[in-house]
């Protein structure tokens, strides 16, 4: 079967955020098939196909208008550093009716930062939850008080509607896509080429007290590599506070300094990531991945998939051992529909 890759759009808008509007080439563009072949084509537009300023002193050249939004299955929104979206909740009408238009015909629309202004300013977002950069929070609150903005999430998935906070959540975010698409081993291997973390989970908050631990010898990051060694086995917290040599107080206050997660929530992450991997590339029985991921019972890999994705584990396995050449899940047509929205 002949593959065809998954067309984006990138829509810059004046002030885009120079790391946001790469981010999609440079994430989607890593994610191929085992053989190299491309499973995404990102293109970029802006209105009229004009030169528009970037936040970083370059201005932008596109290759396409307004038009190309009408024919991509992904719109993705960068980051905005000002312009009206984000100073008195307009947007520029022929943007407006692109995006309505396209997220009317059943694309996938996405933004990253502070790109969630101009979705909202076109009105996808009324009624919905969604997020953006923290720092951001308070005026996009009083700009769009119809949206249900949560500050404290990376991203949330709500269907064909997506958003993520700043900066680094839009690589999140793009990573969370391909998953969804294409499996884990996939955005693995999308995210080993970008060389940056294969996972975070969309509710983990936004600001991390010390994000890079302090030393190896000091941190809590040995103790989690040990951990991640033994997801099979049960461990307790004060197991891992003794690897780490650090009493139950003080190894819970570090940990969540450095990953922004208690131990109790990191290791259900861990398991269910592990989880999700073997249901992917092996063909051991529910029961077996269920053991070896450490849940026990089935029943409790069952409930935490459920939570955390909205499928059981044989949904899950259909859909994500499907070859890539047939395409990602369409959640528009009853297929898989991922949601992150939960911690």
């Amino acid at each position: 079967m002949t593959l065809v890759p998954h067309r984006i759009g990138v829509l810059a808008l004046d002030g885009v955020v120079g790391l946001d509007l790469g981010t999609p080439a440079q994430v989607f563009g890593a994610a191929r098939t085992a053989d190299r072949r491309p499973l995404y084509t990102v293109d970029t537009c802006t209105p009229g196909g004009r030169p528009v300023r970037s936040s970083a002193g370059f201005r932008v050249l596109p290759d396409h208008g307004l038009d190309l939004l009408a024919a991509v299955d992904t719109v993705v929104v960068p980051g905005l550093d000002g312009g009206p979206p984000t100073t008195d909740g307009t947007i520029d009408p022929a943007v407006a009716t692109a995006l309505r238009a396209a997220h009317q015909r059943g694309a996938r629309i996405m933004s990253i930062c502070t790109g969630a202004f101009a979705l909202a300013a076109a009105g996808l977002l009324d009624g919905h939850r969604a997020t953006t950069h923290w720092a951001h929070a308070n005026r996009f609150h009083r700009l769009y008080p119809e949206v249900d903005l949560d500050p404290d999430v990376l991203f949330i998935d709500s269907g064909r509607v997506l958003t993520s906070a700043g900066v680094a959540a839009g690589i999140d975010l793009c990573l969370h896509v391909i998953r969804s698409d294409h499996g884990s081993e996939v955005a693995n291997r999308s995210a080993r080429r970008c060389v940056v973390p294969p996972w975070r989970d969309g509710g983990q908050a936004q600001y991390i007290e010390r994000p890079v631990p302090r030393s190896p010898a000091s941190g809590t990051a040995a103790t989690r590599e040990w951990a991640r060694q033994r997801l099979h086995e049960p461990v307790a917290l004060r197991e891992l506070a003794a690897h780490a040599r650090m009493s139950v107080r003080t190894f819970t206050r570090h940990f969540r300094s450095e990953t922004g997660l208690s131990p109790a929530q990191w290791l259900l992450q861990q398991r269910t990531d592990h989880a999700r991997l073997l249901l992917e590339t092996t063909d051991l029985a529910v029961e077996q991945v269920a053991r070896r991921a450490g849940f026990g019972t089935t029943a409790a890999l069952r409930q935490q998939l459920h939570t955390r994705i909205g499928v059981s584990p044989s949904a899950y396995r259909r859909t994500f051992r499907r070859s890539p050449a047939a395409g990602p899940p369409r959640s528009e047509s009853g297929g898989l529909r991922l949601v992150a929205e939960h911690p």
